[in-house]
């Protein structure tokens, strides 16, 4: 989509800001070596690649993303694969906390972009979109620009229609009754909030995504750094800020039009916080009607691919049959006269002979030996599961092992973790 214009001043000026800092503790142990937008997802992607995605499919190539929490992984991932073209100016760039303002980390999204403001006085946007690196959706930013600019609002924040039995889990938008574009109250995970007015059972939960006159921003931030007791959070502070002046907008999710989406996905958007939350959305992708379909090519989501073979499936004769049913296997994989079935393996994957792999999700470099069997588990980087191994068949014994059991009963290996014999 075309840059929005500005009336008189021509094409708006954007800037993109992805806010990565992330620590991530409800995906422990996946975030004991990473930042949370640097976790691996789908196989072949980090959970960045969703939000990066968006911005450069709606042609915004000016994009910073600020890092905190163990980044190294996620710096490597974007200076690696995210490499725009410098003739046009145009790039993205991991910034990391720099204590311009003191010695001090960031104390929240408000507070990295108040520390991180030297950026916007070097660019010098007219728009500044601001999203989150955590969440699993498509979304045309350059039509929620567009919304905003229309709207004369200074803020405006991305909504999705939830079940009004979910709201305690959101920050929740009230739009004002003589204009639904306009923000009357942002509530903090209610407990009886008003339904939707076209939709009784509904409510629009903040997306964590958000476009500010830049000018409007930055005073917003000086504004928050100086306030006693808040929290430097964008949906906590500065949102309720633009509300409370009777100056945020709002955007329903449900106007966004995804080239190549359709009826079955085109309001998909998944917060993966928790292990539950990320397994469930992992295995959104293995149906053979997935509910988010990765083979839109209208609008793709790229990542960085290292250079690995094709994936490779071998043996095939007295119950030794290599086979994956309702599975993604990425590059890399070898699965060896072993069934895999509504299981995620990332590249450099080996599923030895006489394995079973099922509902689970297997992170590079792991491998699954002969006779093993794994059941409905998160396996991270380079775990090797012994000859005979049984991981996700006993939650018991699997936290007697010092293995993370979750709430749904989903078993989790951390990055090295040792498995014994």
């Amino acid at each position: 989509m075309a840059t929005p214009s500005r009336g008189s001043k021509g094409a708006a000026r954007v800037l993109a800001i992805v806010l990565a800092g992330g620590e991530g503790k409800r995906l422990m142990p996946l975030t004991a070596d990473r930042a949370k937008p640097a976790v691996p997802f789908g196989g072949v992607y980090r959970l960045v690649d969703f939000a990066l995605s968006n911005l450069v499919n709606a042609r915004y190539l000016r994009i910073v993303v600020l890092t905190q929490y163990k980044s190294h992984s996620l710096d490597r991932h974007i200076s690696q694969g995210w490499r725009m073209s410098t003739l046009l100016g145009n790039y993205i760039a991991p910034v990391p906390a720099q204590q311009r303002v003191g010695k001090r980390w960031y104390l929240g999204s408000a507070d990295a972009i108040y520390q991180s403001l030297n950026l916007l006085r070097d660019e010098r946007p007219d728009i500044v979109v601001v999203v989150g690196a955590d969440h699993v959706y498509r979304m045309d930013f350059g039509q929620m620009v567009q919304a905003h600019v229309d709207s004369g609002a200074p803020c405006t924040v991305a909504a999705i229609r939830q079940p009004i039995s979910l709201a305690d889990q959101f920050g929740v938008i009230q739009s004002r009754a003589d204009d639904p574009r306009r923000i009357e109250a942002f509530l903090e995970k209610p407990t009886y909030p008003e339904g939707l007015a076209d939709a009784p059972d509904q409510v629009l939960a903040s997306m964590g995504n958000y476009v500010f006159d830049a000018d409007a921003l930055v005073e917003a931030v000086n504004r928050d750094a100086d306030r006693e007791g808040s929290m430097h959070d964008m949906g906590g502070d500065i949102v309720p800020d633009f509300v409370s002046r009777g100056e945020a907008g709002v955007y329903d999710f449900i106007d966004n039009d995804v080239p190549g989406s359709d009826a079955r996905d085109r309001d998909y958007w998944r917060d993966v916080g928790t292990l539950d939350a990320y397994f469930e959305a992992q295995t959104d992708l293995v149906s053979v009607h997935p509910v988010f379909n990765l083979y839109n090519y209208e609008w793709p989501i790229y990542t960085h691919l290292g250079p690995w073979p094709p994936a490779k499936f071998v043996h095939g004769w007295h119950g030794r049959i290599g086979h994956a049913v309702n599975s993604i296997v990425s590059p890399g994989c070898v699965v060896s006269g072993a069934l895999v079935e509504n299981s995620v393996l990332s590249p450099n994957v080996g599923v030895h002979s006489w394995a079973t792999v099922s509902d689970s999700v297997l992170m590079d470099d792991v491998e699954i030996g002969r006779h093993a069997v794994v059941r409905r588990a998160i396996l991270d980087k380079n775990v090797v599961v012994p000859e005979g191994a049984r991981i996700g068949m006993d939650p018991d014994e699997d936290r007697d092992r010092g293995f993370t059991v979750t709430e749904s009963g989903i078993t989790v290996v951390g990055k090295d973790q040792k498995i014994p014999v």
